[in-house]
């Protein structure tokens, strides 16, 4: 009984290999997608800091993370079509809104350290308002995962070479023993 389970893994495992040989870009897109999914599941976190400080286009700078995320899906769908070539017009557009984000989450960052640090009335960090530095630290998590997304685009061509090279035919016995068949219509 043990066998048949391990053949069943086995060939979850090959199925699994097998589509991502087709489709390696999978890899990447799944990164964005948790990318964006880390930072829409601390936006409330990142919207009550907004509404605490108040710093001048902290709200626009979320607004523009938070939109330019969900574009950046879509741009990548289109960028890494199955079996096409990389569209270079609609990868560089996904390059400017990885950009634009970055800028968004490093502006939104430093308005936080310039209401905690200016002179006259300081926003000060207490366990009330200790979402402050959640969002300061969920920021700081978000610009690393575009990052990893980013390197990961960045070496699609790379380890798409190094999954075409993994074998995953499946090996079937008597393949090639076959008799001539007869089509002559001759019944």
């Amino acid at each position: 009984m043990s066998t048949k389970k391990q053949g069943g893994l086995k060939e979850v495992w090959r199925k699994f290999l097998v589509a991502l040989k087709r489709k390696p870009f999978n890899i990447p897109m799944v990164a964005l997608v948790i990318t964006f999914l880390y930072y829409a599941l601390h936006l409330s976190t990142i919207s009550n800091t907004t509404a605490k400080i108040q710093g001048s286009g902290m709200g626009f700078a979320g607004f523009c993370t938070m939109l330019f995320s969900m574009l950046s899906y879509m741009v990548f769908i289109n960028t890494f079509q199955y079996r096409k070539p990389v569209n270079k017009p609609m990868l560089v557009l996904l390059l400017v809104m990885f950009g634009i984000i970055a800028f968004a989450d490093v502006y939104y960052m430093n308005q936080i350290y310039a209401a905690i640090q200016r002179p006259v009335n300081p926003i000060v960090v207490t366990q009330n308002t200790a979402y402050i530095a959640y969002a300061e630290y969920y920021l700081r998590i978000h610009l690393i995962l575009l990052a990893v997304t980013l390197v990961l685009i960045a070496l699609l061509p790379v380890y798409s070479k190094a999954l075409r090279k993994v074998k995953t035919s499946i090996d079937v016995e008597d393949n090639g023993t076959l008799g001539a068949i007869d089509i002559s219509g001759d019944e």
